[in-house]
């Protein structure tokens, strides 16, 4: 398998377990209900995101549906330019799947569905979802890849 197909079948792997999660979870969870899995570390919440990572930009989902187009034209790019190796197709993979995965959200729903929540030493981190995580880390992989390229 060539990589762009690789690089698209992972993106669309990650935005179909993406939205069956979603689906499951709004099936199972009233909307603002909470499911304790691990007392005081994790649960699973319903939450209707309307702003970005940390709710910035809450309420701007116009601005935020340009803003997720244009990355994914910018990602677009780069990958027909570059000569991605069998890592950095993964890692574009899962960003472009979470990416269409909250896009997909905020077109239909006007809200991203959020539902993930950890607690760390009375830290309770922001409610997030798989998309996010898929963004995060295929970004995190992307920098530490470049970081690694740079050094040798």
């Amino acid at each position: 398998m060539n990589h762009k197909k690789r690089l698209y079948t992972i993106a669309t792997i990650v935005f179909i377990l993406d939205q069956l999660i979603k689906i499951i979870l709004t099936k199972t969870i009233s909307e603002k209900g909470i499911i304790k899995i691990i007392p005081n570390f994790f649960s699973l919440y319903y939450i209707k995101n309307t702003g970005a990572a940390f709710s910035i930009l809450e309420n701007k989902q116009v601005l935020l549906i340009a803003i997720s187009a244009i990355i994914i034209v910018i990602i677009h790019r780069i990958v027909e330019k570059e000569n991605l190796n069998n890592k950095t197709t993964i890692y574009y993979g899962m960003l472009i799947g979470g990416i269409f995965g909250n896009l997909l959200d905020r077109i239909t729903r006007n809200a991203v569905i959020d539902y993930l929540h950890f607690t760390f030493f009375n830290y309770s981190f922001p409610v997030f979802n798989f998309a996010d995580s898929m963004i995060v880390i295929g970004i995190l992989l992307l920098v530490i890849e470049e970081l690694i390229k740079k050094e040798g």
